[in-house]
């Protein structure tokens, strides 16, 4: 692993490939730590992409790895090293047979759960093969845990602390000496292998800890955060989210804005804080709802748009942990946190000069008594239709998406962005009934056609 960090850095190689955001944070301390050879522990709110960074250390070993063939700890063919291993070296000399195991099977990883044995991490006398004529002292009896199984690879364990603390002393003498104890077989297997572990900090005090003595013996401990930047959120959002509709990049702005507008509310139990996957579920839902309005409209083309937003909302309450004196809120805490999101991202995106003129020739639109309604199952042309042709309209839409090309549901999309801007600048009104979102004039006509604010 270390050989090929080391070239990675001199050929100025991605050295975490798939990981966004912790290229300057977290990322040079997990290179510092692999080239001192030290074991470590990532600390993080969940959802911050500790596992997906831990798997990510695959790509580090050697694609091919030679083994004694049928070897359950992968001894090296040149040092056997189990009593199996040491007896066929000894019968067969150089006519060893030896196996290749690629680097995606020498990773093992465990959950920790308070059921977790001994024997499941380290090992056990396998009582059939006591059964088949073997003495009780004979070390071949053995059946090797995760942990020895692993051998020349890396073995994780996730959330750590709520591995039982008499579990946790089993692995003191893996971690320091590098080698096993079965029950009362003298072992002395120099095993090669890197352990890493994840944890929450909550956890240290809420479910569980993680003991002194095997903390003592991590080499390091990194912590680990959600993304620093939006735009860093955003690629996030577009590399994990499974997405099969058109989600425009102003949605994908919002839905960011939206997830760290939740994590820095004093409504939200901040030690639990708000995971990734909260944004990509968040995108996954908006895609579905386009899915939908297409297969219910017959648009050939499904785009998500920000009235769907408002429907997407309720269903994410149950990623969300709020502090207790905001029971009975939660779905009103996040549409206030949802709306505040659009107008922070109507204003990056439509707040400047270029789109002041639609904007006006928008407005103007509304007061002159027209209406635009729209719904989760109302068409892009039924929009498109009730707007009609709109000076700087088709400007407006390149500078929103300059990334995409154009087409009706996109423009539509644009269209009801800019609406719901309007709304919540206070410039236009809005009532929704029954499912149905109707933008209109905030000024009343009176009896003599005059206008009203």
């Amino acid at each position: 692993m270390q050989e090929n960090l080391l070239r990675r850095l001199r050929e100025g190689q991605e050295t975490l490939p798939g990981i966004v955001g912790f290229e300057q944070t977290v990322g040079p301390q997990v290179e510092r730590a692999i080239l001192a050879g030290h074991d470590f522990v990532l600390l993080g709110e969940r959802g911050q992409g500790k596992t997906r960074l831990i798997r990510s250390l695959i790509g580090l070993l050697d694609d091919w790895m030679p083994y004694v063939e049928g070897c359950e700890i992968n001894d090296e063919p040149t040092a056997p090293m189990c009593a199996r291993c040491r007896r066929l070296s000894a019968e067969l000399g150089d006519h060893l047979p030896i196996d290749w195991r690629h680097r995606s099977e020498r990773y093992g990883e465990k959950l920790a759960t308070p059921d977790t044995s001994v024997g499941d991490l380290v090992g056990d006398i396998d009582p059939v093969k006591v059964a088949e004529g073997r003495s009780l002292g004979d070390p071949e009896t053995i059946h090797y845990g995760l942990v020895p199984r692993t051998n020349r690879g890396i073995f994780a364990i996730n959330e750590l602390p709520d591995l039982v603390e008499r579990i946790q002393v089993a692995l003191l003498n893996v971690l320091e000496e590098r080698d096993i104890q079965v029950r009362g077989y003298s072992l002395r297997l120099p095993l090669d292998m890197m352990i890493v572990a994840s944890a929450n900090p909550e956890d240290y005090t809420n479910r569980g800890r993680i003991i002194t003595p095997l903390k003592d013996r991590f080499g390091a401990e990194i912590r680990t955060h959600y993304p620093l930047e939006l735009d860093v959120e955003v690629q996030l959002l577009q590399q994990e989210a499974h997405i099969q509709a058109v989600i425009p990049h102003h949605l994908l702005d919002i839905v960011a804005r939206f997830t760290r507008g939740v994590r820095e509310s004093t409504a939200v139990d901040q030690r639990s804080g708000v995971s990734a996957r909260f944004s990509i579920a968040c995108v996954e839902e908006l895609s579905g709802a386009a899915l939908r309005r297409a297969a219910i409209t017959g648009e050939a083309e499904p785009v998500a748009r920000v009235s769907d937003l408002v429907d997407v909302v309720p269903s994410l309450r149950g990623k969300v942990e709020f502090d207790v004196t905001e029971e009975g809120y939660e779905d009103e805490t996040l549409g206030l946190l949802a709306r505040q999101a659009v107008a922070e991202s109507w204003r990056a995106h439509l707040g400047g000069q270029g789109a002041r003129p639609f904007l006006t020739r928008l407005v103007e639109w509304f007061d002159e008594g027209s209406t635009l309604e729209t719904s989760d199952v109302v068409s892009s042309s039924a929009i498109l239709q009730a707007i009609g042709p709109i000076e700087g309209l088709g400007s407006v839409v390149s500078m929103v998406e300059p990334d995409m090309d154009a087409s009706a549901g996109l423009t539509a999309s644009v269209i009801e962005f800019a609406a719901e801007g309007l709304w919540l600048t206070r410039r236009i009104d809005k009532d929704e009934i029954e499912g149905m979102t109707t933008y209109a004039s905030s000024r009343v006509q009176d009896e003599d056609g005059g206008i009203t604010p």
